[in-house]
């Protein structure tokens, strides 16, 4: 039953442009399309389907693993068709699995809706750009984009430690060389610990964990490379006082400094369900580093950033619950996806009313006008 069932599954999930699958017992199969969770109408599944259908795609290293410590990741490829990221674990003593579809083809800045002047950013010779959201905001995606457009317009040799590798990119006008952690390297920090010695012009960093992990990128970003990292923050400035809220007392000051001279690009995102009720669409906080924002970092005053993002938008700045303001006027978000997103919902709501009272009067005065 495990493989037969599982490719239907896989099927089902690309079929319908599905974005996750999850598989636990005492529950049928469900599947996550455009944000929401849809249950599929198969048989409820017991402890030995789980069971199968895990084994039917584990690596048998990834098993012991799950057998040792009650979780593991790994990617896994459907022939040509996809590739998945997959995580097994155990609950209550059963086995579940979540798989999360990574689309075969980049998408373009345009396909993202991401802020073209972010492109400026990529050519930047040396230091620090973040993107950061919560899990399942897209983060790989635009992370991916990213790379792929130095990859097409530029010769750089760019490195990339995973955990796992999502999405493969191919030698264009750079060289492109992935590590795996768990496979090519035990882990972040040693692998960014190595990497310097390997002549890299590009860094991508998965994730920044841990201590270990963010000291290497700094270093790295400070050192004349480019360094891109993902935080699970939701805005510029909690990402900031993230990374030097991870050091202890005595050496803050000092990463605020460093933070202050590498830090290029830090953008925030989130994905909503387009208002259209199919597919998603990301809405991004962008802060870029100005003379002005460096020296907030440095003298502790990180609670002003948003006001400096707020009046930076000849900087190509843009507060997440301004962007979320503007994809609604677009007409592309509902209002209620717009405030369960936002991070001040009640001025962002009032904001809302003001737009829809003020397009009410238009309408009617231009039929008026008829």
């Amino acid at each position: 039953m495990g493989q037969i069932l599982m490719e239907k599954l896989l099927d089902v999930v690309i079929d319908q442009n599905g974005s996750d699958l999850h598989l636990v017992v005492g529950r049928e199969p469900v599947v996550r399309i455009d944000g929401k969770l849809r249950t599929l109408k198969t048989k409820v599944l017991t402890p030995d389907d789980t069971v199968a259908l895990m084994k039917s795609i584990t690596p048998e290293r990834n098993q012991q693993e799950l057998q040792e410590v009650g979780g593991a990741d790994f990617s896994f490829a459907y022939g040509d068709k996809a590739r998945f990221r997959v995580s097994c674990y155990k609950d209550r003593g059963t086995v579940a699995v979540a798989m999360r579809l990574i689309p075969n083809t980049l998408m373009s800045f345009e396909e993202i809706g991401l802020p073209t002047q972010v492109q400026n950013y990529l050519v930047e010779p040396r230091g620090l750009i973040l993107v950061t959201g919560p899990t399942g905001c897209g983060k790989t995606t635009t992370l991916a984009t990213m790379i792929n457009f130095i990859n097409e317009n530029f010769d750089r040799h760019i490195i990339t430690i995973e955990d796992p590798i999502e999405f493969y990119h191919e030698h264009k006008r750079s060289l492109v060389n992935q590590r795996a952690v768990g496979e090519d390297v035990t882990s972040f920090g040693e692998a960014l610990r190595r990497v310097l010695r390997a002549d890299p012009d590009v860094i991508l960093v998965g994730e920044m964990r841990d201590l270990e992990t963010m000291s290497a990128a700094l270093r790295a970003a400070e050192t004349g490379h480019l360094v891109f990292a993902t935080l699970h923050t939701t805005s510029a400035e909690g990402s900031i006082n993230r990374i030097i809220d991870a050091y202890p007392v005595g050496q803050q000051e000092q990463i605020r400094v460093q933070l202050s001279v590498t830090i290029v690009l830090i953008l925030c995102q989130q994905l909503l369900p387009r208002g259209s009720g199919k597919g998603r669409i990301a809405s991004f906080e962008c802060m870029t580093s100005t003379a002005a924002i460096r020296n907030l970092i440095r003298e502790n005053k990180t609670y002003r950033v948003e006001s400096q993002i707020q009046t930076g938008k000849k900087f190509g700045m843009v507060l997440l619950d301004d962007h979320l303001l503007g994809l609604y006027q677009q007409n592309l978000i509902t209002a209620d996806d717009a405030l369960y997103k936002a991070r001040k919902p009640m001025e962002l709501k009032q904001k809302i009313d003001e737009w829809d009272a003020t397009h009410a009067r238009q309408v009617e005065t231009s039929r008026a006008g008829l």
